[in-house]
C-alpha cells in the first residue's frame, strides 16, 4: 500500500498513538470555552474545552443532537462559535475560512463531483492549489493505490459501488496533504460487512501516515475499533474522554455505561462506604458491593452496572465467594460467536445479561437456577 509525505505538524507514525507521548506535549487543535447556540436561547455546544493531540485518532461519539457534529463543522469552518477560540497549533483560526484551513474532510454522502473521473476528483484539492500537473498525476496515483482503487482513475463515480465511492472521497480528503483529516459519519451509508472492512482500513492508513484524524459516529463499535481516544458527547457536553480501554472498562457515569456497550443494571441503595467501595442493598435485602465511582453517599439511590462478559456464571452458589445472586434463565439467545443468557434476578430489577463463549463447559438453559457472580473489581456504583 503505497504512502503520501507527511503533511507539516502529523505525528511520526510510529508514534501516532497518543498514549505513547508524554503528557505535556503540545495540543494540535485547543476548543477553549466554545459555545454554539442556533436561535440564542438553547446551547448545542456548552462551554467545550478539549484538547485534540497530533497525531491521534479522535472518535467524537453521541446520539443525535449531542453536539459532536457541530463541535466537527466549528473545527471545520463550516459553523462558526458563538463564545470562545478554536487554536490551531496554538493560533486562533476561529474566523479563518475552511479553505485555508488545510483540512481534508470526509462526508457521509462522499461528496464526489459526477461529471469528474475518480482521478479528477482526487486532484480537485490539486488543483484550487496550484499545483502543477505532473505532480498532480503522480500525487492521485499514490493516493489511489493507498486506498486500494489503483487502475480507476478514469472511470466515474456512478461507475463505482458505495464502498468505492468512498475510497474515493477519502484520496481526495489526503492528497494534499492535510494537517487533520475530518470524518462525518464517513461509513453511515455502508452495509455492515463493509462498513467493518473500511474500519479496519481506516485504521491502518491512520497508523501509516501518523495524520490526525477527528471522526463523527453515533456507532459504539466503531468507535471502540478504530480510535485512540473517544469523547462521548451528550446535551453538548463531553461526559468523558479517554482512551477506548478505559472508556468500556471505566465509565464514569451512568450515561456513559448505557451509551458504551451492553451492560447489567442493579438497582439499590447504598448501605455502607469504605474508601473506593460501597455496599448497596437490593430492594429483596441481598447486598452487593462495587466500586463507588461518584461518590456515592450513605442512603443514596444508586445503580451498580457490570459489563455482561464481567459476570460470571455458577450451578450453584460457591463459599467464601462475594456478590453471588441467585437467578433464573428466562431465555438463551443465540449470536453465532457466543450465548446470551438473559436472567431473571429479581421481580422489580431488570433482566441481567451474561455473555458466554460457546467453548464454555457448561451452557445453562430456559428455566435453569443459577448463581451470578459479579466480581467486585468489575461492578461499578453509580450515583
Amino acid at each position: 500500500m503505497a504512502t503520501l509525505p507527511a503533511p507539516a505538524g502529523a505525528a511520526p507514525a510510529a508514534t501516532a498513538n497518543p498514549q505513547a507521548r508524554p503528557a505535556s506535549a503540545k495540543p494540535l487543535v485547543h476548543f477553549a470555552g466554545v459555545q454554539k447556540t442556533y436561535d440564542g436561547q438553547h446551547l448545542v455546544v456548552r462551554q467545550l474545552d478539549l484538547e485534540i493531540q497530533r497525531g491521534e485518532f479522535l472518535t467524537l461519539l453521541g446520539p443525535s443532537g449531542s453536539g459532536k457534529t457541530t463541535t466537527l463543522m466549528m473545527l471545520a469552518g463550516f459553523e462558526s462559535p458563538t463564545a470562545g477560540e478554536i487554536l490551531l497549533d496554538g493560533h486562533p483560526i476561529t474566523r479563518t475560512p475552511p479553505h485555508k484551513r488545510n483540512f481534508g474532510m470526509v462526508f457521509q454522502n462522499y461528496a464526489l463531483f459526477p461529471h469528474l473521473t475518480v482521478g479528477a476528483n482526487v486532484a480537485y484539492p490539486l488543483t484550487v492549489r496550484g499545483v502543477a500537473k505532473a505532480e498532480q498525476a503522480e500525487r492521485v496515483a499514490k493516493a489511489l493505490d493507498m486506498v486500494r482503487l489503483t487502475g480507476m482513475a478514469a472511470r466515474y463515480p456512478g461507475q463505482l459501488s458505495g464502498g468505492q465511492q468512498q475510497r474515493v472521497a477519502l484520496a481526495r480528503a489526503l492528497v494534499f496533504n492535510p494537517q487533520l483529516v475530518l470524518m462525518d459519519e464517513p461509513l453511515g451509508a455502508l452495509d455492515k460487512q463493509l462498513r467493518e472492512h473500511m474500519q479496519i482500513e481506516l485504521k491502518e492508513l491512520h497508523r501509516q501516515l501518523g495524520v490526525t484524524f477527528v471522526y463523527v459516529t453515533h456507532d459504539q463499535g466503531e468507535a471502540l475499533t478504530m480510535s485512540d481516544r473517544v469523547a462521548v458527547f451528550n446535551d453538548g457536553e463531553i461526559q468523558q474522554i479517554a482512551p477506548v480501554t478505559e472508556m468500556y472498562e471505566a465509565p464514569s457515569n451512568r450515561f456513559v455505561a448505557s451509551f458504551i456497550g451492553d451492560g447489567t443494571v442493579l438497582n439499590g441503595t447504598v448501605r455502607a462506604s469504605d474508601g473506593d467501595r460501597c455496599g448497596i442493598v437490593l430492594p429483596d435485602g441481598r447486598v452487593v458491593t462495587g466500586l463507588n465511582v461518584n461518590d456515592a453517599r450513605v442512603g443514596a439511590t444508586v445503580q451498580a452496572g457490570i459489563r455482561p462478559e464481567r459476570i460470571v456464571l455458577h450451578r450453584q452458589a460457591l463459599p467464601g465467594r462475594a456478590n453471588q445472586l441467585q437467578a433464573q434463565v428466562i431465555d438463551v439467545i443465540y449470536f453465532g460467536d457466543h450465548l446470551r443468557a438473559l436472567c431473571r434476578v429479581a421481580d422489580g430489577q431488570p433482566e441481567a445479561t451474561v455473555k458466554l463463549p460457546l467453548s464454555s463447559p457448561w451452557l445453562p438453559h430456559e428455566g435453569d437456577e443459577v448463581v451470578l457472580e459479579l466480581p467486585i473489581e468489575f461492578t461499578r456504583v453509580y450515583a
